[in-house]
Formats: structure tokens, C-alpha cells, sequence
């Protein structure tokens, strides 16, 4: 069962020039950034209430953000709900016919379990399914 929105996921061209509008102008409290490599991805966290917007940059030419971006432009990426048992939700999932990117889950940011859903499964709204890591992080991507 999802447990909460977790994140928005935003694309952006630059975290450096984004960040100031969603700290400064909006008021949401920065929580640092990190790369996950294996994504080819650099997120920086912000706080909203018990959820997050996580800016996405791109380290690569070639990463699926990079690919959204050149298609679609900054904007939103994606939305991600938090889950308890990320394999057992996967297995519900893949049972009633939801089309899978991940059919396995895998390393996120914080240490977390993450896997996505295909968009033609969501209504056209690519959507990550998260579980916390190990450590009790909250789970974000």
C-alpha cells in the first residue's frame, strides 16, 4: 500500500540556477544534493512538509534526464510514492498487468530501493515506486 507522496521529481538544466528560485523565492529548505552514478544524475532535496522536490541534473549526455530534458524541456519529471515492501508492491503490481521499467528495484539516493512504472501504465506520468533504506533515510531518488 503507498504510504505517501514521497517526491516530485523536476528536471533541470542547471541545479545551481534552479535552486535559488525553490529556497529563496519559495521558502523550501535545502537538504544537500548527491550523485547517483549509476543514474547519471546529481539531486538536490528540498523539503515540503513530509514530501520533497528533488532536482535532477544531468551528469551525462546519454542519462534518461538528459534525454527528458532534450524532449520535453525543464519541468516535471516525475512523482514517487513511498511503499513499505517495495517487492512485494511490484509483484501486486506486475500481477494486475502494470507495465514495469524496473522489474526489480534498485540503489536510489539516501540508500533507498527504487523501481519505475512505465507512463502507459500511469496515465502518461512516469512514476517511481521507493521504499527508505537501511539506515531509516526517508526514501527519495
Amino acid at each position: 500500500m503507498v504510504k505517501k507522496i514521497n517526491h516530485i521529481g523536476v528536471a533541470v538544466t542547471s541545479i545551481a540556477e534552479a535552486l535559488p528560485f525553490y529556497r529563496d523565492q519559495l521558502g523550501m529548505v535545502y537538504e544537500g544534493s548527491e550523485e547517483v552514478a549509476d543514474q547519471q544524475v546529481r539531486v538536490a532535496f528540498l523539503a515540503v512538509g513530509e514530501s520533497r522536490i528533488e532536482l535532477l541534473e544531468p551528469t551525462s549526455e546519454t542519462s534518461p534526464v538528459a534525454r527528458f530534458l532534450a524532449k520535453s524541456g525543464p519541468g516535471m519529471h516525475h512523482i514517487a510514492y513511498e511503499v513499505d515492501d517495495i517487492v512485494a508492491y511490484l509483484e501486486q503490481l506486475r500481477g494486475a498487468g502494470v507495465r514495469l521499467i524496473d522489474e526489480q528495484p534498485r540503489r536510489g539516493a539516501h540508500n533507498t530501493r527504487i523501481a519505475f512504472i512505465h507512463p502507459k501504465s500511469s496515465g502518461g506520468v512516469l512514476t517511481e515506486i521507493c521504499q527508505a533504506g537501511d539506515s531509516g533515510a526517508e526514501a527519495t531518488h
